[in-house]
């Protein structure tokens, strides 16, 4: 993967991410607000745990990008960004630098400035036992990311064309390694069915990472000079309908859940977290924030975020992100529609609180 590649993709990924006020499936998520059941604010905690790892905050910074001079520099700035706010961070994929050792020092430049944070090494399904420890060990990491990308690489000219030995590779990956492996998707969505089999492989946590945020299927069709591939435009699930359809399997396995894609506001976090979600991970619109205004404008930004979240969480009556999973939630609109269609009862989650809300009146 060339330097050039991966420059293109912040630079599409920034003006993708200009659009911030575009609808998606996290507006078909409403809390039911109870008068009188706020929390006091300052008994709100918001640390979190996926799987083994904790975390102090419900929030990271997603895997973005790396092998080039220009995101190296990106990668710096995030790792500082990180390190400031005190949310994990992930890098983008490590896979360059097995191409290319002089692109190394654009991954560590994440740990070497937040050398005490929480940092998830990244690499794809494809990436070897021996690849996958070398980039943990790079990163210093606490976990390593495996994205799985089919569709990405389906529509990407140079892309990969075989798929089917992904889930023995992250098998041997997974009883390889020492620390966690999230595995994620890119921005297409998790199944119930592909968690539950995830499981069966030995993995404990799973970014749900939804269509909604970052597009590369758009991305990699902005780049093909050759067949149009545009059909693919709003391919896959939602990270709502990811983590609705995941719930079951996810319990029933002990497996933690993460999500990402298409998440706009600390409320659309708060409705993650409120549906299962552990942490939420954002990348695009951070990016965008990042190179539009620098580093001290992002960390403001994720200070309003940790701020306005430990608020929603008061609000819904809550003192912990655990708690959120007893608020109640109206599902609506095409959300709605898919869970009627998989078999998945909404109305519990409208009533979650029980009599509680009879009990404040």
């Amino acid at each position: 993967m060339s330097g050039d590649r991966k420059d293109d993709h912040v630079r599409l990924a920034t003006e993708q991410n200009r659009e911030r006020g575009r609808l998606n499936e996290f507006d078909d998520v409403r809390f039911v607000h109870h008068a009188l059941g706020a929390a006091d604010l300052d008994a709100v905690s918001l640390s979190t745990h996926a799987g083994p790892l904790r975390l102090p905050l419900p929030l990271y910074i997603n895997g973005m990008t790396g092998g080039s001079e220009s995101t190296a520099l990106i990668n710096r700035d995030l790792g500082i960004v990180a390190r400031e706010t005190g949310v994990a961070i992930a890098s983008g994929s490590m896979s360059p630098v097995f191409k290319d050792r002089s692109t190394i020092g654009g991954f560590q430049t994440i740990r070497d400035a937040n050398p005490h944070g929480t940092v998830f090494a990244n690499l794809s399904a494809n990436a070897s036992v021996e690849n996958a420890r070398a980039a943990v060990d790079i990163m210093s990491a606490d976990a390593l990311q495996i994205h799985i990308n089919s569709v990405q690489e389906i529509v990407m000219p140079e892309g990969d064309r075989a798929f089917s030995h992904w889930p023995e590779n992250i098998a041997r990956i997974v009883e390889a390694l020492d620390v966690p492996v999230i595995v994620k998707e890119v921005g297409f969505g998790m199944s119930g069915d592909t968690v539950a089999q995830l499981s069966e492989l030995g993995v404990g946590i799973v970014d749900v990472s939804g269509r909604g945020g970052t597009d590369f299927a758009a991305i990699e069709n902005a780049r093909r000079t050759a067949t149009d591939f545009s059909i693919l435009s709003g391919w896959g699930q939602s990270a709502v309908v990811g983590l609705l359809d995941a719930r079951d399997a996810a319990e029933h396995a002990n497996v933690s859940l993460l999500a990402s894609g298409g998440v706009r506001t600390p409320l659309d976090a708060v409705r993650a977290l409120a549906l299962g979600a552990q942490a939420v991970g954002v990348a695009g619109s951070f990016l965008r924030l990042l190179k539009d205004e620098g580093i001290d404008a992002l960390i403001e930004e994720i200070s309003r975020w940790t701020d306005q979240i430990r608020s929603l969480i008061a609000l819904l009556g809550q003192v912990s992100v655990a708690g959120l999973a007893e608020t109640d939630i109206v599902i609506t609109g095409d959300v709605r529609d898919f869970c009627i269609a998989r078999g998945i009862d909404t109305t519990m989650y409208a009533r979650r609180s029980g009599n509680k809300g009879e009990h404040r009146s």
